[in-house]
């Protein structure tokens, strides 16, 4: 059994946790990378900041110089104090050379301190890593006395060096970082998750094995959460299907005794078949009365045997429908289950009742028919035979039908103590909808699959409460002749 509903399959080597702790890094990694960009370029900005103001201090040191004019050597300090090749002023109308050394051949790239959006910051911080050595740049900023703006023109390289320096410490940070962030990410998932998974996986595999084992349903652990709501619902899934194969193999074995029962049954109606034949030649008036109906009863119980031998199974043959008289059915039924006239005990207690419109035909297999009604009012029969109601009023069992455009609808009402809530749940389902305590259920779920065989319905009506008694309603169409 366990071979044809789960096959062992254990996990790769690269199962969850590996995934879980690769995927950790990478994103922790991506996350740094893109940190990464803002920061480096936040530094050169912050470097040119603060080239700009030493640009600043020096012009006005130069402003304060008699007639502006300074030495060239102590130009040249304030240059190197700088760590710029040209200090220029825009006053108005006019640009001044403050201080300059010898100037570059060439200047590679303009920054403008005032309008640089962070995106162009971050362009020009990744031309600035990629550059060759010996670049001069141009950087502009505010100008201090009113003026327009100071520029200035620096060596890339030790900017470049700087930029290469705090590269690589963020580099080692965000490696630590992201190894500890993992490791920690790792730690709690695989506790918080992980873990709950391997143990759903494997109490899954476990059961599978053995599911008509009930000690290997999965224990829960009585989490909140969805792990917690996914053990719930894995045990009562399994704790469900334990319970069907255990109903499949009552069924099997009550299976095969009842091929074993039948086929003895058989040969002993057979037998009384032939005592009701010799019976059936006598001329007392009373057995001859009784005899026809004795002998259609051990050729329809010996008919059942048969069917029951031939298929070995719960299905039923497909109806053989014709034209038949509602009446007859009823009144063999009322014979049957003891309510006739010449009953015994059941007579005295139950009172029938019968409504049929007059006249009523139904397109139905008669015997499908008779075993549906049979089955009903044997029910009904049973749940008045212990009932007394507290006001004193007798049970009754009642049969009503009546054509309803193209069907016909039978109805059996009792009196009785109702159906229990809990057998409406699941009433036409064999060993699951007994209303009485040592049923089957069998009743119920047999007419409910005729009355299908025949297209129709078996529905009970109302909710059928205790003390209100049942009824139970047939709707069998007729067959489309068109």
């Amino acid at each position: 059994m366990s071979n044809s509903l789960a096959t062992p399959n254990k996990p790769g080597r690269f199962g969850l946790s590996a995934r879980l702790l690769v995927l950790t890094v990478l994103f922790v990694l991506l996350a740094e990378v893109l940190i990464y960009l803002p920061s480096v370029a936040t530094y050169r900005r912050n470097w040119l900041s603060n080239r700009l103001s030493s640009a600043v201090t020096a012009a006005l040191v130069l402003e304060a110089a008699p007639d502006g004019m300074v030495s060239d050597n102590l130009a040249m300090q304030i240059l190197d104090s700088v760590g710029a090749k040209m200090v220029a002023l825009k006053m108005r109308d006019t640009k001044r050379l403050l201080a300059s050394s010898e100037m570059p051949p060439a200047v590679a790239l303009s920054t403008d301190l005032r309008t640089l959006s962070e995106m162009d910051a971050i362009h020009d911080a990744v031309v600035t890593l990629l550059a060759p050595k010996g670049r001069f740049i141009r950087v502009v900023g505010d100008a201090p006395m009113q003026g327009q703006f100071i520029e200035i023109v620096v060596d890339e390289t030790p900017l470049q060096q700087g930029m290469y320096a705090f590269s690589t410490r963020l580099v080692f940070s965000s490696l630590v970082i992201s190894a500890i962030t993992a490791c920690l990410v790792y730690l709690t998932l695989s506790w918080v998750i992980v873990r709950p998974m391997r143990r759903l996986t494997s109490a899954m595999m476990r059961f599978g094995e053995n599911p008509e084992d009930d000690s290997r349903v999965v224990p829960t652990s009585g989490r909140s959460d969805e792990i917690g709501v996914a053990e719930r619902e894995l045990a009562a899934m399994q704790r469900q299907l334990h319970g069907m194969l255990q109903q499949r193999s009552r069924l099997a074995a009550l299976g095969l005794a009842v091929s074993k029962i039948s086929h003895d049954l058989r040969n002993l109606l057979a037998g009384a078949q032939l005592f009701s034949d010799r019976l059936a030649e006598t001329n007392d008036p009373v057995v001859q009365r009784f005899a026809p109906r004795l002998i259609q009863t051990l050729d329809r119980a010996i008919a059942f045997c048969q069917s029951t031998l031939s298929y070995g199974r719960a299905a039923e043959q497909p109806p053989s429908r014709r034209i038949i008289a509602v009446a007859p059915i009823v009144n063999d039924t009322r014979e049957l289950v003891g309510l006739g006239a010449e009953s015994g005990d059941h007579a005295n207690r139950i009172t029938w009742h019968e409504a049929l419109e007059p006249g009523l035909q139904i397109d139905a297999d008669p015997d499908q028919l008779s075993r549906i009604m049979i089955n009903l009012c044997r029910n009904a029969v049973q749940a008045l035979e212990n009932h007394n109601r507290a006001d004193g009023v007798g049970n009754c069992l009642s049969v009503s039908g009546r054509r309803d455009r193209k069907q016909v609808v039978i109805e059996i009402a009792d009196n009785g103590p109702g159906v229990p809530e809990k057998a409406q749940q699941r009433l036409f389902e064999a060993f699951s909808g007994s209303t009485r305590p040592g049923g089957s259920g069998l009743g119920l779920a047999i007419a409910a699959e005729l009355v299908r065989a025949h297209g129709g319905t078996l529905t009970l009506l109302g909710t059928g409460d205790a003390g209100t008694g049942a009824t139970f309603r047939i709707s069998i169409p007729d067959r489309n002749t068109a």
